[in-house]
C-alpha cells in the first residue's frame, strides 16, 4: 500500500488589507477589543472569488512539486463559500488550471474542511485509486460579515492555501486522523438563508452568526481532545510531535488548546495576526508559512486541528517527508487591484456598517 505524501505547496492571499483601524471606522470596536480577545490585527479581503483564490495557490502547489495540471488525477476544494452552488470551485479551479485528466469535487466541513479533505485524498491514494491528489482550502467569507456585529465581522479573512499528494513508497503522511460532527450544535455557528431554506425571494445578504462564548468551550474541547486521540493512535506521544498547526480562529483558543495538550508554545505555529479567520484555508496557508519559516524539517511530526459550523472537528498527525523545499515556482498571481478593503466591503457596510 503505497503513503501519500505532500510533495507541493502553496497559498494566495488577496493583496487588501483590513486593518483593526479600518474596522473601527466600521463598527463598534478598538483595536485594543479585537487584539485582546482575538489576537488579529489585520485579515485580507479579496477582488475575486474563491476560485481564482484556488487557482492561484494551486499553481504553487503544483510549481513546488514539480508537476503540471495533467498530472493530477483529482482536485478537491474545501470550502464554504464557493463561487456559486452549481457548479463547484473544484471544476472552475479544474478548466482556470488545465487540469483535463482531473476529477473535481466540492467538501464542505466549514473550519474543518482542509483536514477533511486531506484525510480523503489520503485514502484515495492508500487506496491505488488515485496517484495525485490537490487539496485546497479557500474562503472568501468577507462577502458574510455584518458590521453591526463586532462579535463576528472583526474575526473573518479571505485566502487560499493547497498542498499536492502523491502516491510514494517513502516513509510519511497520514499516521492517523479523525473526522468528528454533531449535527444538533449547528446553530452556533451557522449562516442563515444562504442555502435553499426561507423565503425565496429573499434579498437580504445572509450573515455569519456564532455563539461565541460555547463555539469557544467546544472548540477548545473538540481540537484537544481529539489531537490527543490522534496522537495516541499513531503510536505516539505529545513529547513526539513536532509541531502543532491548529486552525486559526482564535488566538485564545489555540493558547487553551495547547495548555490542554500541555505543549511547549514554541511548538505551536500562530499567524492568526496576520490573516484572521480564514476557515479552510487556515491549515494550508500555515503549512505553507510554516515551511518558508524552516518550522518543518525532514521526518517532522506534525498535529493538525480544527472545529467549524456543523457542529465540525478534525485531527491528524502528519510525519513529513524527505523534502522541506520546493522543486519550482510558479509566477501565477491574482489580478491587480487598487480598490482597498473598505472599498470592496462597501456594500455589506451599506447594509449592515455603523450607524447604519
Amino acid at each position: 500500500m503505497p503513503n501519500a505524501l505532500i510533495t507541493g505547496w502553496g497559498r494566495c492571499v488577496p493583496p487588501a488589507v483590513l486593518s483593526n483601524a479600518d474596522l473601527e471606522t466600521v463598527t463598534d470596536t478598538s483595536d485594543d477589543w479585537i487584539t485582546s480577545r482575538t489576537g488579529i490585527k489585520e485579515r485580507r479581503i479579496s477582488h475575486v472569488e474563491v476560485s481564482d483564490l484556488s487557482t492561484v495557490a494551486a499553481s504553487h502547489a503544483l510549481a513546488a512539486a514539480g508537476l503540471g495540471p495533467t498530472d493530477l488525477d483529482l482536485i478537491i476544494v474545501a470550502t464554504c463559500s464557493p463561487d456559486r452552488a452549481i457548479p463547484s470551485a473544484a471544476t472552475m479551479v479544474q478548466a482556470k488550471l488545465g487540469a483535463t485528466r482531473a476529477g473535481a469535487m466540492d467538501l464542505n466541513a466549514a473550519c474543518s474542511g482542509f483536514i477533511f479533505a486531506l484525510s480523503t485524498a489520503d485514502q484515495m491514494i492508500r487506496s491505488g485509486s488515485m496517484r495525485r491528489v490537490l487539496v485546497i482550502g479557500a474562503e472568501k467569507l468577507s462577502y458574510w460579515l455584518d458590521f453591526s456585529n463586532r462579535a463576528t465581522s472583526v474575526l473573518f479573512g479571505d485566502g487560499a492555501g493547497a498542498v499536492v499528494l502523491e502516491a510514494a513508497e517513502e516513509e510519511g503522511g497520514l499516521l492517523a486522523f479523525e473526522l468528528g460532527a454533531d449535527g444538533t450544535a449547528g446553530d452556533l455557528l451557522c449562516v442563515p438563508a444562504s442555502g435553499t431554506e426561507g423565503n425565496p425571494l429573499r434579498r437580504e445578504l445572509p450573515t455569519i452568526l456564532m455563539e461565541g462564548a460555547e463555539v469557544f468551550r467546544r472548540a477548545v474541547t473538540a481540537m484537544g481532545d481529539s489531537a490527543s486521540r490522534v496522537v495516541a493512535r499513531a503510536g505516539l506521544s505529545l513529547d513526539d510531535i513536532d509541531l502543532f498547526i491548529p486552525h486559526q480562529a482564535n488566538v485564545r483558543i489555540i493558547d487553551a488548546t495547547a495548555r490542554r495538550l500541555d505543549l511547549d508554545p514554541a511548538k505551536v505555529f500562530v499567524n492568526i495576526a496576520s490573516y484572521g479567520n480564514t476557515s479552510a484555508a487556515t491549515i494550508p496557508i500555515a503549512l505553507s508559512e510554516a515551511l518558508e519559516a524552516g518550522r518543518i524539517t525532514p521526518g517532522a511530526n506534525l498535529v493538525l486541528a480544527a472545529f467549524g459550523g456543523g457542529f465540525t472537528w478534525a485531527a491528524a498527525v502528519y510525519r513529513w517527508g524527505r523534502r522541506v523545499t520546493p522543486v519550482g515556482t510558479s509566477p501565477a498571481a491574482l489580478p491587480p487591484s487598487s480598490a482597498t478593503a473598505l472599498e470592496l466591503l462597501a456594500p455589506n457596510i451599506a447594509v449592515h456598517g455603523k450607524g447604519v
